[in-house]
């Protein structure tokens, strides 16, 4: 229960201090700004990726308390050594480079071993360098230099007419896009011949034709343009000049039009076009995975319906332009496309296999790819499959990710499993109670199984897929250094939801100065994405959302409640045309449980901060949940639903756009806002539009809400960066714990 009144009472916001008088002090914050440090380079043994050379050697980079070393496993021999002898590449490279290097801090990196020749070919120092490992001589290959990435924007508009002209598989002709229809060119006498006589700017044919495998056909596609909507906002200080600078960024909203695609095929020999029926793929969000059978006989393609209710895999007989429906999916709330969806076509045996909810969890069928029937569902249970991770068609097997398998284990743990095409011979790969990272061989006969939880250390060994029984240990993680600090394992806490049946599962993280003898505040780090589960399962020492605001003097969670995925269809159904739910009746009960178990919890101050979807989330906590949340930091949070991006918010808010988006938004519904607000927003966030912050800022001066506004110039989609995770300390001090936050001059110097 809350306490009544609690917000004005002057006795409680004295007893807030007293309770509270050793927690949010300079020394705190002291503590909370140099955690991530203090905990750094303390798990030694934990090594975080594996090479395979060929199928009887694996090596790996291990990380131990005076550095690391680089070490060799042999399978048939079943040992691991030195890859290689780290003395002489040291000297080696001292000679090479010009300057000193410590044995145990090789600077080298993107290693290629050649275990017959007995090289060892590495980077270092902007060199590429080749070794002799019974020499040790280095040779220099070449100059390397780190490629930077750069970063794409995620919401550009396609360019349809972009493409290159496509030459035919018998490379007789050519096929190009021109005053928007399409022609052909025969290469050897460079006649040009129109294939397309519809074509015109407002539905042209796409430069992204395909080729019949044969060359005697080509599929083009005709597409009408969708509306344009940019969105706009203004760099305020540019580091190359003084004044501002407008930007802009094409970004599509719930509701806008989108572009219409309609195949079409073309025979070259006659030069005609037989036409192709648009009656099952009306209602577009998306025509993709444009396909040609080897056969040249047809083609397919898949149809996700606006709105993502049905989706089609569907084949266009080539010599009729006939359209049937292959494969059809669909839901009265909505086909994960975006996250669960998985087809694989085996054309060895004529089969597709298919990722579907229909039975209520995300498992695998096989299906006839000639007549579009099932011949049978591969996996089946109370358990979803994550993710497939190859398809040995030889043998008719499936490799895959799946949780939930064990009752007495986390349901978001991955294990790995296979089994065969038609259900049989299902196998676990790995048990162990833990989140499992596995890398295999080349041939898939053995593999590197690291595991782990957020409250166990990793365990790393070499197994055998044939037995699954380990044959060789490789690491076991030493965290001995890191407890000294006084570190302390998040706890994995568990409580029943709404339904009072199903578990709901989250991390308590408390300061390393915890005294069960005092009170804490509460603090809860959400993000209630329908995309994924978010709560951690493996191991770190630390949570950057979570480890810090602890050591100020919180207790900080992080749970996951209905309406996030990787459990049953219902499950995550109830975030459908509701993301104003947020998962908040199992949160709450999840907390009162928590408090219930740990007196020290006080429940009576419960502030909760996130970021984009998070910081929607943690707006909604004062907009509809203010009976249990008193203080939110919401950073970057997509408020309104019809202000963010249309692919994340019509997958989950639906189509059309209805009174749902309206019910659900922060903005629209501010004036019911109570308790401690502050708003983070960085003025180049171009993932979520910038206005939606504003927007809701507006609508909550318009209902005379007292709240904060931080604007962090140059910033983009972020929780404020330094800045803002300033301001959030102190805000959360301020407001939960009542206490003046020490000078930033104190703090930071």
């Amino acid at each position: 229960m809350k306490t009544t009144g609690k917000k004005i009472s002057v006795f409680l916001t004295l007893g807030w201090c007293l309770i509270s008088q050793a927690q949010g002090t300079l020394k705190d914050y002291k503590r909370a700004n140099a955690v991530d440090s203090l905990f750094k380079n303390k798990v030694f043994n934990a090594p975080n990726e594996f090479h395979w050379i060929g199928n009887d050697y694996v090596w790996y980079s291990n990380n131990i308390g005076k550095g690391k070393e680089f070490l060799l496993a042999d399978v048939k021999q079943q040992k691991q050594t030195p890859a290689f002898d780290h003395t002489k590449l040291a000297q080696s490279l001292s000679k090479s480079i010009g300057k000193e290097v410590n044995v145990n801090e090789l600077p080298v990196e993107n290693l290629e071993f050649d275990k017959t020749s007995s090289t060892l070919t590495f980077t270092a120092d902007s060199l590429k360098l080749s070794c002799n490992l019974n020499t040790y001589e280095l040779t220099k290959v070449g100059d390397y230099k780190k490629s930077l990435k750069k970063d794409d924007y995620w919401g550009g508009n396609f360019d349809e007419l972009g493409n290159k002209p496509v030459g035919s598989p018998d490379s007789l002709y050519i096929a190009f896009i021109k005053n928007y229809n399409l022609y052909i060119k025969n290469k050897k006498t460079k006649a040009e011949t129109q294939l397309s006589y519809d074509g015109s700017k407002g539905f042209f044919y796409s430069s992204y034709m395909q080729w019949s495998p044969d060359s005697q056909k080509i599929m083009a596609y005709k597409v009408r343009p969708g509306e344009e909507h940019k969105i706009y906002f203004v760099e305020s200080s540019p580091s190359d000049q003084f004044q501002p600078k407008l930007q802009t960024r094409d970004y599509l909203k719930p509701g806008d039009q989108l572009p219409f695609k309609s195949p079409q095929v073309f025979v070259i020999a006659s030069k005609t076009q037989i036409p192709v029926s648009t009656d099952l793929f009306q209602q577009q969000y998306d025509l993709s995975e444009i396909e040609w059978k080897d056969d040249s006989s047809a083609f397919t393609f898949e149809y996700n319906q606006r709105g993502h209710q049905v989706y089609r895999v569907l084949e266009v007989n080539a010599s009729t332009g006939k359209v049937k429906v292959l494969i059809e999916e669909t839901s009265l709330t909505f086909v994960e496309y975006s996250g669960k969806r998985y087809r694989y076509n085996s054309k060895k045996s004529g089969e597709i296999i298919w990722a579907s909810e229909r039975d209520g969890w995300n498992h695998l069928y096989l299906y006839d790819a000639l007549t579009g029937k099932v011949k049978n569902q591969i996996t089946k249970g109370n358990w979803p499959v994550r993710e497939v991770i190859k398809i040995d068609e030889e043998k008719k097997q499936i490799y895959f990710t799946a949780s939930g398998l064990d009752s007495s284990q986390d349901p978001y743990l991955l294990h790995f499993c296979r089994i065969d095409f038609n259900g049989k011979n299902f196998k676990r790969l790995t048990t162990e109670n833990g989140n499992h990272k596995v890398t295999f061989s080349p041939d898939y006969k053995y593999y590197i199984d690291q595991y782990s939880r957020v409250d166990a250390a990793p365990v790393t060994v070499l197994k055998s897929t044939e037995t699954q029984k380990t044959i060789l240990p490789l690491q076991e993680a030493d965290i001995s250094k890191l407890q000294q600090t006084g570190w302390t394992a998040p706890e994995v806490f568990t409580a029943k939801g709404r339904d009072g049946k199903t578990d709901i599962w989250g991390v308590i993280v408390r300061p390393t100065t915890f005294d069960p003898n005092r009170k804490y505040p509460v603090i809860e780090y959400i993000y209630a994405g329908p995309q994924d589960s978010f709560v951690p399962k493996n191991f770190q020492p630390y949570y950057w959302a979570m480890s810090s605001l602890a050591e100020l003097g919180f207790i900080v969670v992080q749970i996951d409640g209905m309406g996030t995925s990787n459990r049953s269809k219902a499950f995550h159904d109830v975030c459908w045309k509701n993301l104003k739910d947020g998962g908040f009746p199992d949160r709450k009960l999840w907390i009162k449980a928590a408090a219930a178990k740990y007196p020290y919890m006080n429940i009576d101050k419960v502030g909760i901060h996130g970021t984009s979807a998070g910081g929607q989330n943690a707006g909604a906590a004062l907009v509809f949940n203010s009976d249990f949340y008193d203080v939110a930091v919401a950073s970057c949070g997509c408020h309104d639903n019809r202000m963010d991006k249309m692919w994340w918010n019509e997958q989950w808010m639906g189509y059309p756009v209805g009174a749902e988006y309206e019910a659900c938004s922060n903005t629209a519904n501010a004036a019911q806002l109570k308790g401690n607000l502050m708003l983070i927003l960085g003025e180049l966030d171009d993932n979520v539009d910038p206005a939606s912050t504003m927007q809701f800022a507006n609508a909550l001066i318009k209902a005379n809400k007292n709240f904060e506004l931080v604007i962090v110039p140059g910033m983009g989609h972020s929780a404020g960066g330094d800045y803002g995770e300033r301001k959030r300390r102190d805000y959360f001090v301020k407001y939960l714990l009542g206490v003046v936050p020490p000078a930033w001059e104190e703090i930071y110097k």
